[in-house]
């Protein structure tokens, strides 16, 4: 480049653009990745048609031409708004058209110009140039001496790190003083990125031109020297790795003199055997005999050892083969299941057909159950129960707020410490390929950014997919279909539909007082006493006092609050015990107050006479099912309709819906055609910090709203469930069981049920339906001739009795189903 810097000194006394006549307009030449500077002569290689027509117009036109950078280097046909404002007047000295049809040329800058318009774009662009002029050079003096010295010390420290400039490129900076002159020349032989390179071309003042450029080398120099430091711990790390090597091979061979290395490879052997005897599938222990190999070639001591040795006893000790023979004896299995858990009848039932087609087809696969319930019913216990029937292994995991899908599909071995997902892991831990597999709080798993657990459960909980579930860590398919899975929740809803459909549903509601009372002689009690240390002689309950702790210290439809009562009184008397007082100590309903303090929970309150406006309901809830009682009063006002209680979207609707048909029968109650304008209506359902939803309260509030209105009592008796319309019509409901104990709980005699949900019936305990009547209705009128204790006198526009809206065929489908659902 020192050649080419005194040609341009040469040319600049013999090319002076000031002498020159520059036309106005000037052919342009968009170049990419290089900004061409004043009196800088530089070769270009040419080949865009556009191109090389703006070459032949100059060389047409007195040889001047326009040269300015592409903002892109990646646009093929530049537009105006793809090319910088600013470029270089140059000159073609030399052009030559090569066989490959481009054309190279020799051109030498001249001044800075500026684009101030395009005045053609085809065949070739050609734009109005307006000349700019620089300022001129300022004198030598102390600041701008030590600026100068700055760069040229900088462009020597940028040498010495390895930068590549042209020969000779630092004696010819050395003898130019010019602040401008040394901006461009140094600017132009460093290689810059085009926008800093842009940025010294069209600073016209040389002081800051040359201050822009000293900020440019001062980032440039911070990078080479990064580039440096990361290049000397390369090497660094080359070295130690060769020397390592070179170590590890005279210990290798001083082990070998000693004996040692026989150790490493009997270790290899055993691990060689211990693959054989798992039993893999063929592809599996191919892979397990490939990663073998890789760890017989690795340093025992290097992270790619530890990782292939990790991998390889996952594979070994997973259960590729083993399995456990199922007990198929199907009088001694039910016999277990009874022995673990009171009631539960269904699902004893389903697992004794498993085992009976299983005795019957050998090749069966696992079922895939899902038990759905309160807390505390008994469904973790119960998969340990059907495990012992089934005489497999069992294992447990849970799901609760689950969010990385990794952990139940693993990890890639490419992560430091990755693992396989919770299935392999149960899978190792069970030791057989044939476990009950239990999935506790499926409905409690969450999803974000790292993926959903729900989806990845897809594959492992359906039959079709299962025989060849691959883990992220194993890389190698593990067959899942001997497997009986169990999932439990406590709601459907937060289930994934698509999950659902997998899992055949089995529901468990919740125990009246009279399972609890049989559940803890049976099995609570004796197992406290165990844990408590204490024999059956040192404490005695009465029947009063269970069902005292049953009914007023606990409140649920499970049983884990009843055993800690229970073990409350244990621990108690054990302290007594323990202190030297001698027993046995029998527990009655005064005693039981003693050792818990006050009931925690007082019966619900019956009414002592029937009431105007309020009527007993049936709900469910997480907890099972629970009673509620709805209240309605009429005061005067402008026809507002109040809703309290803490009530959800649903049962605003409903109580809406109550009233709508109310007006629509107001003939039939003998109310005035307007009373809804001449007064407001408050409803209310009691307890009001708890939120309450749900389509089943329907009926109960059109109940509690036509007994104000016609100022006639409701049978303090009866509760009722049902969703309403605004045609008077009863929709079936759910949880009608739960409901159902709820009532009992309660010592409610009558249940106005919809009549569609009959067929629910056969789900209720058949002492539960000794204890409750149920009488099924199709419409609002029917429940209103039963829930009221009088009959409503109709008005005088609608003479006929309320008993006649009841048609005489279904009075007597009515009565026949009271009496079927009754025996």
């Amino acid at each position: 480049m020192s050649e080419g810097e005194e040609k341009a000194v040469a040319l600049e006394k013999e090319l002076d653009p000031e002498e020159l006549r520059i036309p106005e307009v000037l052919p342009l030449l968009a170049v990419r990745d290089v900004v061409v500077f004043p009196y800088m002569i530089i070769t270009l290689f040419v080949g865009r048609e556009i191109s090389i027509r703006s070459v032949d117009e100059a060389l047409e036109r007195g040889r001047f031409i326009f040269i300015a950078a592409q903002k892109s280097p990646a646009e093929e046909d530049p537009n105006p708004k793809d090319i910088f404002e600013f470029g270089t007047i140059a000159l073609i000295m030399r052009m030559l058209k090569l066989p490959d049809g481009r054309v190279k040329v020799l051109i030498q800058g001249l001044e800075r110009g500026r684009i101030r318009e395009f005045t053609q774009e085809k065949p070739f662009l050609a734009v109005r140039v307006e000349r700019v002029a620089e300022l001129p050079a300022p004198e030598l003096n102390l600041e701008l001496e030590a600026r100068i010295r700055n760069v040229r010390e900088q462009l020597e420290k940028m040498v010495s790190l390895g930068r590549v400039v042209p020969p000779d490129f630092m004696m010819v900076i050395e003898n130019i003083n010019d602040a401008g002159r040394l901006a461009d020349v140094v600017a132009a032989n460093l290689n810059l990125k085009i926008e800093n390179a842009q940025q010294v071309l069209k600073t016209m003042d040389p002081i800051q031109r040359l201050t822009s450029l000293n900020e440019i080398l001062g980032r440039e120099l911070e990078l080479l020297t990064m580039q440096a430091k990361i290049q000397s711990q390369a090497r660094e790390g080359i070295t130690k790795s060769q020397r390592e090597y070179f170590l590890r091979e005279q210990l290798k061979a001083i082990q070998g003199e000693l004996g040692e290395l026989d150790e490493r490879l009997s270790e290899m052997e055993e691990l060689r055997n211990k693959i054989k005897a798992a039993k893999m599938p063929r592809e599996v222990e191919e892979e397990a005999e490939k990663q073998l190999t890789r760890l017989e070639r690795m340093h025992q001591d290097s992270a790619e050892a530890t990782v292939a040795r990790t991998y390889l006893d996952w594979l070994i000790e997973l259960p590729w083969s083993k399995q456990t023979k199922d007990f198929l004896e199907l009088p001694q299995a039910q016999k277990i299941l009874e022995e673990d858990h009171y009631d539960l009848e269904r699902v004893k039932e389903r697992i004794l057909e498993y085992l009976g087609v299983r005795k019957l087809k050998q090749d069966m696969r696992g079922p895939i159950l899902c038990f759905v319930g309160p807390p505390g019913v008994g469904k973790t216990s119960l998969g340990r129960s059907i495990a012992r029937a089934m005489g497999r292994n069992f294992v447990r995991i849970s799901l609760g707020g689950l969010r990385d899908e990794a952990e139940i599909r693993g990890h890639r071995r490419t992560y430091v410490g990755a693992l396989p997902g919770k299935i392999i892991q149960g899978m190792k831990q069970a030791g057989s390929h044939n476990p009950v597999f239990m999935m506790d709080e499926v409905d409690k798993l969450g999803q974000d950014f790292r993926g959903d657990p729900s989806s990845a459960l897809l594959e492992i909980l359906d039959p079709e997919q299962n025989t060849n579930f691959t883990d992220h860590y194993l890389g190698v398919p593990f067959d899942l279909s001997r497997v009986l899975f169990i999932a439990t929740a406590n709601l459907l809803d937060s289930i994934h539909p698509t999950l659902r459909d997998r899992m055949e549903i089995i529901t468990i509601s919740g125990y009246t007082d009279e399972d609890k009372l049989n559940i803890a002689w049976k099995f609570l009690i004796p197992r406290q006493l165990d844990a408590n240390g204490l024999k059956p002689g040192h404490l005695e309950f009465s029947d009063k006092a269970m069902k005292k702790i049953i009914s007023q210290y606990t409140k649920e439809a499970g049983l884990r609050n009843l055993e800690r009562e229970i073990a409350q009184v244990c621990r108690k008397v054990a302290r007594k015990v323990a202190e030297g007082e001698k027993g046995p100590f029998h527990i009655d309903p005064h005693f039981v107050e003693k050792l818990l303090g006050p009931p925690r929970f007082l019966p619900e309150e019956e009414e002592e006479q029937d009431s105007v406006g309020v009527s007993t309901g049936l709900a469910w809830t997480e907890n099972g099912g629970d009673i509620i009682r709805v209240e309605a009063i009429i005061m005067k006002g402008k026809g507002e309709l109040i809703l309290t209680g803490h009530l959800g979207e649903v049962m605003k609707e409903s109580a809406r819906a109550a009233l709508s048909y109310a007006r629509s029968r107001a003939d039939r109650f003998g109310l005035n055609g307007n009373f809804y304008r001449e007064s407001d209506i408050h409803i209310h359902v009691p307890a009001g910090a708890t939120p309450k939803d749900g389509p089943s309260a329907g009926i109960t509030m059109a109940v509690a709203l036509v007994s104000a209105l016609t100022r006639i009592p409701v049978r303090r008796e009866v509760a009722m469930t049902g969703e309403i319309t605004l045609r008077g019509q009863v929709l079936p409901i759910g949880g009608l069981k739960e409901k159902t104990l709820a009532a009992a709980r309660a010592k409610i005699k009558e249940i106005i049920i919809p009549e569609q949900n009959l067929k629910d019936l056969v789900e209720i305990p058949r002492y539960v339906k000794k204890q409750v009547k149920f009488l099924p209705v199709r419409n609002v009128d029917q429940v209103i001739a039963i829930a009221l204790r009088n009959k409503i006198k109709a008005g005088p526009s609608q003479p006929r009795k309320a008993s006649q809206n009841i048609s005489s065929g279904n009075v007597q489908k009515v009565a026949r189903a009271r009496r079927a659902c009754n025996r």
